[in-house]
């Protein structure tokens, strides 16, 4: 399927009526986010420069389930069991943004709305379908335990890739789109309508989120309930769009629409294990930190990060329709992430690398470079 027929099958109503809903929910509760203590303040890794509202999350899952209450057949659908998992996200997810609560709880909180998902919806992961050269890897008693991981996995991935104005949502965005392709080239009509509602809210979201000529810092933030309203949402549509049985698409592509925030989060992670850190930790060893700190503009790797990903869901994509076997894409995406460990291993070599995609010259690069040398702890 080409994108032009892509973009005439897409329910725009649907969207349109998201971005609407999301975008009154924004300038209804940014004016009041200083009332209730919604405001991430400057501090530590945190460079913008005044205290910026945290409630696009909430905006963003208030826009979706109103505008679902007119798409959506509330008996059905999962759709009580999604609002419900939002709910506890959102929640959680307010309360850290207030009291910057431990870890452990935001985790436990994961799994919670993670279990509402499978119990509640019946969205889970049954099978993997033939990753290892099998003709389906059937995952039975593990379906509850790996649905549980992988959708902890991804809502952390997501809030850990939010680290610069408008990168998580456009990234998010991005696979959505993807996933709402895959739907309809899958004959799923019914996901892609769905996947419109979120692509709505997070475009209303993201007009305020991102850099643009006229504003060089964004207006507000999504928050941590934010991050995880979104990677609950990838996990929600990527299980049902995979699992289906009438309108079949292989788990493999779902690594493959959102690499940088999986290859990135499992890199980091990884990285923190090894010398003995949490894997929570924060630390400026993300991809986009480092892009930023080589000199590209936040713009700059915004863009060239989603550029990647639609590259990769792309190629993915048109691998599965030439009948290129899911291990080896499976394969190739863990080569990819195990060749960014060991490249990104030397942080002046990525430094280097991103300040020369930056067209920065070897002086502005060494003026650089010596700034940040002579800058007072």
């Amino acid at each position: 399927m080409n994108v032009s027929v892509v973009l005439e099958q897409l329910d725009w109503l649907a969207a349109l009526v998201a971005f609407a809903i999301t975008w009154m929910a924004l300038a209804l509760l940014t004016p009041l986010a200083p009332r209730l203590r919604l405001l991430d303040y400057p501090r530590g890794r945190k460079n913008h420069a005044a205290p910026t509202p945290v409630t696009g999350g909430l905006a963003m899952a208030v826009g979706v389930v109103l505008a679902a209450l007119v798409f959506v057949p509330v008996a059905g659908d999962g759709f009580w069991g999604f609002a419900a998992a939002a709910i506890v996200l959102i929640g959680v997810g307010v309360m850290d943004d207030i009291h910057d609560i431990r870890w452990h709880w935001r985790v436990l909180s994961q799994v919670i709305a993670a279990l509402i998902m499978v119990y509640a919806s019946g969205v889970r992961v049954e099978q993997l379908g033939p990753v290892f050269g099998l003709d389906s890897m059937a995952l039975g008693a593990l379906s509850v335990p790996f649905t549980v991981f992988a959708t902890v996995g991804l809502i952390n991935a997501i809030n850990m890739v939010d680290g610069v104005d408008g990168l998580a949502g456009g990234l998010v965005w991005c696979a959505l789109l993807m996933l709402a392709a895959a739907a309809l080239y899958a004959g799923n009509g019914l996901i892609a309508e769905r996947l419109m509602l979120l692509m709505g809210a997070v475009a209303a979201f993201l007009v305020f989120n991102m850099r643009w000529p006229w504003r060089q810092r964004a207006r507000l933030f999504m928050g941590n309930g934010g991050s995880a309203f979104l990677g609950l949402v990838v996990a929600w549509f990527a299980f049902r769009l995979t699992q289906n049985a009438s309108h079949p698409v292989n788990p493999v592509l779902a690594l493959w629409l959102l690499p940088i925030p999986v290859m990135d989060t499992l890199v980091v992670m990884m990285r923190r294990i090894r010398s003995r850190r949490s894997p929570f930790h924060a630390d400026r060893n993300h991809i986009h930190h480092l892009m930023i700190d080589a000199g590209v503009s936040v713009s700059r790797t915004v863009a060239l990060l989603c550029m990647f990903t639609l590259g990769c869901g792309l190629m993915a994509g048109q691998a599965m329709r030439a009948d290129v076997p899911h291990p080896v894409l499976l394969v190739l995406f863990g080569v990819m992430t195990l060749a960014w460990y060991g490249f990104s291993e030397d942080r002046d070599r990525a430094l280097w690398f991103f300040s020369w995609l930056s067209g920065e010259t070897g002086a502005q690069r060494q003026a650089r470079v010596q700034a940040r040398t002579t800058l007072p702890d």
